[in-house]
């Protein structure tokens, strides 16, 4: 008894600690403009919603967040189709050096962005895709495929090689065994992989910082990090676009929950 309180109280205070700064935020674009700067701080807000239409309206954050779902939409199938290809050949196809290839692909995904923003900006530069959505997908999914790549090749291991092997009997191709009968058994891996590529894609800011200069095309995070003017900090909106800019991935969430459980837990227990 004694072991299960302490842990629950344990995830209460998990749980709070990581939900204080989204709440915190939250409650920051319900304040007046007068509440931002009271001391001692106030906690109760007026819920003043100005903060939300200046967000909306004068800093056009409907724009940004067409272009981040654009983007991080478009990366995320194209990372998810080839990585399902690729992770599908190295859970089936036993070839030397697989399980090299795939501790290699993890130690790709660590590599920190600044390393490899050189390269990737000449390249594009190369290719005339700087300042283009097609130029920040094709950046996004080198960013992620290795990561992806890892996740379904694990889940593809997972799927009893027996049922592909009746369908090949029954006279399916390989890729329409993986089609018709592995994708579907290997959904719950593929909704989490593609969760966590589409959550990279839309917080990502780097990339889309030094590839993409047209402020028409920006992405949320740097259209959020310009909102300050040269002698404003406008912290209630700052904090409205950011409320915004969170809600569809925790709607995404919510909306694949059960998926991204059965996901997680795959593998963990046999039979």
């Amino acid at each position: 008894m004694k072991r299960s309180v302490a842990l629950l109280v344990a995830a209460l205070g998990i749980g709070v600690y990581c939900l204080l700064p989204f709440l915190w935020f939250v409650l920051t674009s319900w304040k007046t403009p007068a509440q931002l700067t009271a001391i001692p701080p106030e906690l109760v807000p007026s819920f003043h919603w100005d903060f939300y239409r200046a967000a909306l309206k004068e800093h056009d954050l409907l724009r940004y967040m067409a272009n981040s779902t654009i983007i991080a939409g478009s990366a995320t199938f194209f990372t998810i189709v080839i990585g399902c290809l690729a992770g599908y050949a190295c859970a089936r196809f036993r070839v030397r050096w697989t399980g090299s290839y795939l501790l290699l692909l993890l130690a790709v995904s660590m590599f920190p962005q600044i390393a490899i923003a050189g390269p990737v900006w000449q390249i594009l530069d190369h290719l005339g895709w700087l300042n283009t959505y097609h130029g920040l997908v094709a950046a996004y999914i080198a960013l992620s495929l290795p990561l992806a790549i890892w996740i379904l090749a694990i889940f593809f291991r997972e799927v009893p090689i027996e049922i592909e092997e009746a369908a090949l009997m029954d006279g399916c191709s390989r890729l329409q065994a993986l089609y018709k009968v592995i994708l579907p058994v290997a959904a719950p891996g593929i909704f989490t992989a593609a969760l966590l590529v589409f959550i990279q894609a839309w917080n990502e800011f780097f990339f889309a910082l030094i590839i993409l200069t047209d402020p028409n095309r920006q992405t949320l995070p740097v259209g959020i990090a310009l909102f300050p003017g040269e002698y404003t900090m406008p912290w209630g909106e700052i904090a409205a676009a950011s409320t915004l800019a969170t809600l569809p991935l925790i709607l995404l969430t919510l909306l694949f929950q059960r998926g991204i459980v059965r996901g997680l837990s795959a593998g963990a227990v046999k039979g």
